[in-house]
């Protein structure tokens, strides 16, 4: 009783619930960063100019003189998703069962209970598990290559780097653990709950439905975009890229200076600077003086000429007289 009455004086901390709301908040953004992720990456499905121009306007292009972007726009915003993306999971963590003891009563208490959500929280905290993996590779090679969002090229890290099996089991993961974590937050904080109970029950049964619609759309739309950079890989497998568009990701040279090295061959160059100069000098030296020495002799051929058909002519009809 004397133990009781000590814990019972004690002052309750709040610290619980506040990294419970840091926990809820983070996830929030997390879930919604996923959804625009996803249909972002779905641009690839139109062809590489649409993903290319989306990624592009993400780097900033319309602020950059030559049209490239800047990488360190990429770079600032994979960095703050990856602090967030830590801060959530470490939040998590302190939730999972962490022993085989508490793995078992946690599975006899789902047998028991048959109670939807509670094995949808299961689904959840296996997914996030898994993402603490492959979502850290992911995050990682955008943090090491921002520059390197590109059609063409994360088509080629897809297939020749052999990430696809990471990108298909982090899009199931993302998937299930956002769509889940978004429905458990309307429920736990009671946002769609409605003024009475008929009214909750109702909504969250448009909860439920909308969810699991939207798990089929945005399952989909990662498949489909996963497969179309698995085949644009398999296509370019040989190294073949498009030289236009690894050239836009190397931020090195202006698109002037690339066209102009590719316009002109390099064996041009020389070749004019040492023909040019010997026709100058023949033409300023040789020619003018032979010119001059033709005329004169032109003139006093003339002059002889005329001379001797004067007086041709003035003897002619003196010996005729």
């Amino acid at each position: 009783m004397r133990s009781y009455a000590i814990e019972s004086i004690k002052k309750k901390s709040r610290l619980p619930a506040r990294l419970d709301f840091l926990q809820s908040f983070t996830g929030l953004v997390l879930g919604l960063f996923v959804c625009v992720h996803i249909v972002l990456n779905a641009s690839i499905i139109p062809g590489p100019r649409a993903f290319n121009w989306v990624s592009q306007n993400m780097a900033l292009s319309f602020l950059s003189n030559t049209g490239q972007g800047y990488p360190i726009a990429v770079f600032f915003a994979v960095f703050v998703v990856s602090t967030v993306f830590i801060v959530h999971a470490l939040l998590g963590i302190r939730k999972f069962p962490i022993s085989w003891k508490q793995h078992r009563i946690m599975k006899d208490q789902m047998a028991m209970m048959k109670h939807q959500d509670t094995n949808l929280w299961y689904i959840q905290a296996l997914t996030g598990f898994l993402m603490l993996f492959v979502g850290s590779v992911h995050l990682y090679t955008m943090l090491t290559h921002p520059g390197s969002i590109d059609a063409y090229l994360c088509a080629n890290r897809v297939v020749s780097h052999n990430t696809w099996f990471v990108y298909l089991v982090l899009l199931v993961c993302v998937v299930f653990h956002g769509n889940i974590g978004l429905y458990r937050l309307c429920m736990k904080w009671g946002w769609f709950q409605g003024i009475d109970y008929q009214k909750g029950r109702a909504n969250r049964a448009k909860l439920k439905n909308l969810r699991n619609k939207l798990i089929i759309v945005f399952l989909s739309a990662g498949l489909l975009a996963l497969t179309v950079f698995m085949i644009n890989g398999l296509r370019h497998k040989d190294g073949e890229l498009d030289q236009s568009s690894i050239a836009a990701q190397t931020y090195e040279a202006e698109p002037a200076a690339v066209n102009t090295f590719h316009a002109e061959p390099p064996d041009t160059e020389p070749l004019h600077e040492q023909v040019v100069p010997p026709i100058e000098e023949t033409v300023s030296h040789d020619s003018v003086p032979a010119v001059h020495e033709f005329e004169l002799a032109y003139e006093e051929n003339a002059v002889e000429g005329d001379v001797q058909h004067i007086i041709e002519g003035s003897h002619g009809p003196q010996g005729t007289l």
